[in-house]
């Protein structure tokens, strides 16, 4: 339903935004335009007469070839590999190439293309630079559990400085998609549930990985993936279908993607998922209106991996139909499909594409070489010197070590468990207990993992000698042989320990019955989450669970630290262990980093990115929902309310908590007014004490209502937040400032809009456990 007189009066007021303007809260506003005569202004001149001159020398069959980019050497993200690479080089049909690092290699490949084609176009080298190059930081979803915005930018600074030294120029990350199912696999790549923190963490990434001028050798082009919606794929199963809103789509998903792209990303990757019914890599309304016309993105759209080739699955037609759709929607560069290299040219004979749109498609590829500098200097990559000086640096690796630290959750700590006495006798169990594979987590790219630090090293190191540790694996991963077959097919590196459950189960309480505390690292290998990863049941394999329950018996502590690429669903292990801290795959420093933690040489101060469910029937379980017309307030023989009869509504741990080794107390949010004019600004000030025994860091989480809309509105929604130190005993006063645009929403007209009314703001420590002040919008 259309609101056309409200739509007159918030204009009239001055509360409608157009669609194309985000708030601040949402996403930066887009660089000045360059004024004419800058620098800029004739650099653009530059760029502009130069790919124009060379475009006239470029035969049709050229031009397509920039829109072709293969993969070459060590890593496979799907089911085809580009045959006759050599060959395809040297006559100009390729524009890219993924999968290849090394300056060795990078340049080789870019000699081919420099030295031995009719028009010398220098190649673009791409990668899966996600949480890190060669030094890996913690996945992304526990990135985003530091809720440390300078910490996660200066972890994709790293990265480029180590990946633009090996060869590459161009990184497939950041990856933003929202998604509120943690069956999905890709939740482990992601950011986690909610818009705004999604934005915030896009935004800083893409800034770590560009920099201020592309054309540094030190920086990267990134590449703002998928696009889009895909983290909403139906049953949380990977590739699977889409289908929402478009005022979910707006307010929800959206936003994080829009962030990214004003921060400056010169590429976007399409996705697999369909979106209105139509594929995205085929979908003109998505690719061409909202990205380009609307948002006003300049740069250009590769495919995700044969997406292409994969929309005659989906029902689109053949090849010849598909690549021309694609073209036609909007996509610029085929990755690996090859099919606009086999069909474009007769696509165009046909008449079913154009050759301004092939052109433009040129052109945008052209023009992220010139921005790279490949055409000043097509070997700027390729220094093996540089290369040797880089790679895994002290500072990058104790960069590495204290980023991880930032991102660990503490999820339970009864009767001060943690942190761990520096003397007697840890029993460490569990199947994680001293695997190095597993720390750098399934998407590490060029990382090795030989290089990982296990927990079992890293209680080591930090204990030293004055704690003696006894280790035991007490279970497999999983007694699912199927499972652990087709995790070892792509390099699970999973060795099943050949004895019965019960031997090793019996093994690991005689260890826990000589030590004072019982460590079990229990959880996911890094295969069981990523892509291609869905899983049905999120809890723990019944192997672990068995472990667990017959370490409680012993009467010892039990600590469990949990690895994981996702939210599980743990009723147990939070009824019955001591302590949990959730350690996600912390990176190359994974064990020093949980070691710390564990003998409270960092206090915690990570906090969840994504709502832990107390069952998976809950899914998907996200804490900015919507109220329903009859909410369930907890009265138990309450019948008609929105409720489940055999679980609670509620999470188990709900998003933005985490717990430290001290307690923060927070005052009652006041406001600078009551009454908000439109145009003005509103500050909320809470006081945050520390009242606890020991400093630490607290990340105070501001909250927002719109208590009455056009549209329903969430229960709430994160608009800010601060990660501060106190110091013990320390009070401090933090403020917030709202403006009209952190009020506004997407309404029915898709019409960004802050509608007069009454508000709630809340401030707390999580979503959960907030205080609240409330506030009017004036009309006038």
């Amino acid at each position: 339903m259309k609101h056309p007189f409200r739509t007159a009066l918030l204009l009239s007021l001055g509360l409608l935004t157009p669609l194309l303007n985000t708030p601040q809260s949402v996403a930066a506003a887009p660089a000045a335009a360059a004024a004419p005569g800058s620098a800029a202004d004739d650099d653009q001149a530059k760029m502009n007469k130069f790919i124009a001159d060379l475009m006239q020398k470029m035969t049709v069959d050229e031009k397509i070839g920039q829109l072709n980019l293969i993969t070459v050497g060590f890593d496979v993200t799907g089911p085809v590999v580009s045959k006759d690479v050599d060959a395809s080089i040297r006559r100009g049909a390729v524009g890219g190439v993924f999968n290849t690092f090394t300056p060795k290699a990078a340049r080789k490949l870019q000699e081919m293309a420099v030295k031995q084609t009719r028009l010398r176009i220098p190649l673009m080298f791409g990668y899966d630079v996600i949480h890190g190059h060669r030094t890996i930081f913690p996945i992304s979803l526990g990135l985003a559990a530091s809720w440390d915005l300078a910490a996660i930018e200066q972890s994709a600074r790293i990265a480029a400085e180590e990946a633009s030294a090996d060869g590459l120029n161009w990184v497939f990350s950041p990856m933003v998609d929202i998604s509120r199912d943690p069956r999905w696999g890709r939740i482990s790549e992601s950011a986690g549930e909610d818009p705004y923190l999604g934005s915030e963490i896009g935004r800083v990434m893409v800034r770590g990985y560009q920099g201020s001028d592309l054309t540094k050798s030190n920086t990267v082009m990134a590449c703002v993936k998928h696009f889009a919606l895909y983290g909403a794929a139906e049953g949380g199963r990977d590739y699977n279908t889409t289908d929402m809103s478009q005022v979910r789509m707006y307010n929800e998903y959206l936003p994080p993607y829009k962030a990214a792209i004003d921060a400056g990303a010169g590429s976007v990757m399409s996705s697999f998922n369909d979106i209105n019914g139509v594929p995205a890599t085929g979908n003109k309304w998505l690719m061409t209106d909202l990205l380009r016309k609307q948002w006003g993105f300049p740069g250009f759209v590769v495919t995700d991996y044969t997406a292409i080739n994969e929309m005659t699955a989906h029902g689109m037609g053949d090849d010849a139909q598909v690549s021309a759709l694609a073209l036609n929607a909007g996509i610029d560069q085929d990755m690996v499909g090859e099919i606009f290299l086999k069909n474009l040219a007769r696509n165009l004979k046909d008449g079913t594409v154009q050759q301004m749109d092939i052109d433009t498609a040129c052109r945008r590829i052209l023009e992220a070489k010139w921005k790279l500098g490949l055409f000043e200097d097509p070997y700027r990559y390729t220094n093996e010197k540089r290369a040797k000086q880089t790679m895994m640096k002290p500072e990058f690796v104790a960069a590495a070590r204290d980023i991880a630290r930032k991102s660990l959750v503490l999820l339970k700590n009864q009767n001060q468990a943690l942190p761990l006495r520096s003397t007697g006798t840890i029993a460490l169990v569990g199947p994680l207990a001293s695997r190095q594979r597993d720390m750098i987590g399934s998407w590490s790219g060029a990382g090795d993992w030989k290089q990982a630090v296990s927990l079992e090293q890293g209680l080591r190191n930090v204990a030293g000698s004055a704690v003696k540790i006894v280790t035991a694996q007490g279970a497999n991963f999983t007694d699912d042989a199927q499972m652990i077959a087709r995790l070892n097919t792509h390099g699970g590196e999973l060795n099943v320990d050949p004895r019965s459950a019960d031997e090793m189960i019996a093994e690991a309480v005689k260890a826990a019955q000589s030590a004072d505390v019982i460590v079990a690292a229990v959880g996911e290998s890094q295969g069981m989450t990523g892509e291609a990863a869905s899983r049905a049941d999120i809890g723990l394999p019944a192997p672990q669970m068995a472990l667990l329950k017959a370490l409680k018996k012993t009467g010892k502590p039990l600590v469990i630290v949990l690895m994981a690429g996702r939210p599980l669903t743990l009723p147990w292990e939070e009824q019955n262990a001591d302590a949990i801290l959730e350690t996600w795959f912390a990176g190359s420093q994974a064990g020093n980093a949980i070691a710390d933690v564990l003998f409270g040489r960092y206090n915690p101060s990570g906090k969840l990115p994504a709502t832990f469910p107390e069952s998976v029937g809950q899914i998907p379980l996200y804490y900015n929902h919507k109220s329903t017309g009859r909410p369930y307030a907890g009265v138990a023989l309450d019948k008609y309310k929105s409720r489940y009869l055999d679980v609670s509504n509620d999470p188990l741990y709900p998003f933005g908590f985490g717990l430290s080794y001290t307690t923060f107390k927070y005052g009652k949010p006041e406001l600078s007014t009551s009454s908000l004019a439109p145009g003005a600004t509103l500050d909320v000030k809470v006081t945050v004490q520390n009242t606890g025994d020991s400093d630490g860091e607290e990340v105070a989480q501001l909250y927002l209502r719109d208590l009455v809309g056009s549209i329903s509105r969430p229960v709430k929604e994160l608009k800010g937040f601060q990660k501060v130190m106190l110091k013990k005993g320390e009070t401090r006063t933090l403020t917030f400032r709202l403006s009209p645009a952190d009020l506004s929403f997407y309404n029915t007209d898709l019409q960004f809009v802050a509608e007069p009314g009454d508000f709630e703001v809340m401030v707390g420590g999580n979503s959960r456990d907030v205080q609240t002040a409330a506030f009017k919008l004036q009309s006038k």
